[in-house]
């Protein structure tokens, strides 16, 4: 039996290869946190005025800048968050033994797939039927 037609059969990864994929998501968790905070401290520091009030003069086009750049910080901040939560929540599936598993056709979903994206919990055949 060729090893192709044995991963097709398989419904559920290895202890060895779901522990591969822990180590990929909590790295990615680690980064994901160190950038989250990094990015909440630079709009806590925005948000401070701090003592430098010596200006008296307003600066319209600066203020939009400074506008602008905090509101793209803010939703950048909103999606990593969300991107961390889907990572946990990937953690949660390889202790629960449903890492890996497509949540619409039950197959497994190729390694090079979860590699890429490993919060993942489609295969692209599955996404792309939904998207239909």
């Amino acid at each position: 039996m060729s090893s192709t037609v044995m991963t097709e059969e398989r419904t559920r990864y290895s202890s060895e290869e779901l522990k591969e994929f822990e180590v990929l998501i909590s790295k990615k968790v680690e980064e994901t946190r160190a950038e989250l905070n990094y990015i909440r401290e630079a709009l806590h520091k925005r948000n401070d005025p701090g003592t430098d009030t010596t200006s008296g003069s307003s600066k319209p086009m600066e203020d939009g800048a400074d506008s602008s750049e905090r509101e793209s910080m803010t939703q950048l901040a909103v999606r990593l968050q969300k991107f961390c939560t889907q990572l946990d929540n990937a953690l949660i599936r390889i202790k629960n033994g449903t890492y890996g598993v497509c949540i619409e056709t039950g197959k497994l979903i190729p390694k090079e797939r979860l590699r890429a994206v490993p919060h993942t919990q489609q295969t692209i055949e599955a996404k792309l039927m939904k998207q239909r």
